[in-house]
């Protein structure tokens, strides 16, 4: 057969299923009362204490593990409740504490397939080391919880692909080590991940000085993978894709999907792997190669950040619940809830997506078969833009794209289930000799 004779397009073979119902609008009210509950904990510093019923880590954790359980109740059980634990040792902790990660996992009918959406529930004042005053870290973070929650709360009225973890973690200020400690289990537990949603500091919009932004939101993306050895980023320097990742691939669909939200927010694609010089529970799973991200505000307001309650010279100090902002909350949540659905509901990325075609005016691109696939998405551009421009459908596993040269196009492939939910789009590189 001759390689024209392969593309078929998908709507001539692929059925496509009814759409699926609409998911419900997080409520602000909600989201309010959740980051209430956590302020009510007093300190949720991870080294506080874990045998009060009401004050520290230990009750605030176990109050997530119980939303997760109530949640998991009103859909016949479909959200089991686990909590992993590891001691960790630093210089924020030169002792030694236990790091616990409080997981709702809503299995999909790929248990193996993840799809995580987490926030650390962790707090701390202007001294990381103390672990008795008050914090009550409503923005930085029970925001990212009560949104990891809100999206727990929608999702678990349908059911996916993909099974999806909501993690609430522990041990952010201190090192990343909740992160950590679940990026390792989903190592050990060979989870192939699809994507993983960090969320920390998502609920202002006056910033540093007064300026408010209630338009935007930050999505860091790192473009050079950490997990890349030397080879590995020297080949995607040759191939010049730097700039289409699996994160970076996973940040620009989330833009995408935003903006086909009524009256939402703005995507602000950062591209780097966090704030300057700072980072975020995304990095461990960056680390291991898992595509990863991070939500946050578009306007920080770093007098309500890791502070002492005071107030001096009448500038207000301290994270309280009175900085935030619930409906901007409640728009960042409807975001990280349909990129949720969207990547849940699809099959994984392609494999081994390469192309070929030097010194012709004609490109061939060949990737390997996802299960699953009712067809498959070949996109590219030119490469001196940054936004996928043309497409075709197929639903075989190779194409040829006449008058594409390959010397100036970027070509990616995506794959597609027979509703129409796309992954996310894998790049092309030079096939790799075994």
């Amino acid at each position: 057969m001759s390689i024209l004779a392969i593309p078929l397009l998908l709507a001539a073979a692929a059925p496509v299923s009814s759409t699926p119902p609409q998911l419900p609008a997080p409520s602000a009210t909600r989201l309010k009362a959740d980051v209430t509950s956590m302020v009510g904990f007093g300190t949720r510093h991870t080294a506080s204490t874990t045998t009060d019923p009401k004050r520290g880590i230990g009750a605030a954790r176990s109050w997530a593990a119980q939303r997760f359980t109530e949640i998991g109740a009103t859909c016949g059980g479909c959200i089991t409740v686990e909590r992993i634990a590891r001691t960790f040792t630093g210089p924020r902790a030169p002792t030694g504490v236990v790091i616990e990660d409080v997981l709702g996992i809503q299995k999909g009918r790929d248990p193996n397939r993840v799809v995580i959406v987490g926030a650390h529930i962790d707090s701390r004042v202007t001294d990381v080391m103390n672990a008795t005053a008050d914090a009550p870290g409503a923005n930085d973070n029970a925001s990212g919880v009560a949104l990891v929650l809100e999206a727990a709360r929608s999702l678990s009225q349908r059911s996916f692909d993909a099974t999806i973890v909501y993690a609430v973690f522990s041990g952010e200020e201190q090192g990343l080590w909740g992160a950590e400690l679940l990026a390792d289990t989903a190592r050990a537990r060979g989870w192939k991940v699809s994507a993983m949603l960090n969320n920390d500091i998502v609920g202002n919009t006056v910033g540093q000085g007064g300026v408010r932004v209630a338009d935007k939101v930050r999505v860091f993306s790192e473009g050079i993978r950490a997990s890349d050895d030397l080879v590995a980023q020297q080949g995607r320097r040759a191939e010049g894709g730097e700039d289409d990742g699996p994160s970076r691939a996973l940040a620009k669909a989330i833009d995408r999907i935003a903006g086909d939200i009524p009256g939402g927010l703005d995507v602000m694609l950062d591209r780097r792997p966090d704030r300057f010089g700072r980072g975020g529970d995304h990095e461990p799973f960056l680390k291991l190669g898992y595509p990863a991200v991070r939500f946050s505000v578009a306007a920080e307001n770093w007098d309500r950040q890791h502070q002492d309650l005071r107030t001096e010279k009448g500038v207000v100090y301290g994270d309280t619940i009175e900085g935030m902002d619930f409906p901007y909350l409640a728009k960042v949540t409807a975001i990280n809830i349909a990129t949720l659905a969207r990547i849940a509901g699809a099959p994984a990325a392609p494999e081994d997506v390469t192309i070929a075609g030097a010194l012709s005016r004609d490109t061939t691109v060949k990737w390997s078969a996802v299960p699953g696939a009712a067809g498959y998405r070949v996109r590219w551009r030119r490469n001196d833009t940054q936004v996928w421009t043309d497409t075709r459908d197929v639903t075989g596993t190779e194409t040829l794209l006449v008058q594409v040269p390959v010397d100036d196009t970027f070509i990616g492939v995506s794959a597609l289930s027979t509703s129409g939910a796309e992954s996310l789009v894998s790049f092309g590189g030079r096939e790799r000799r075994r």
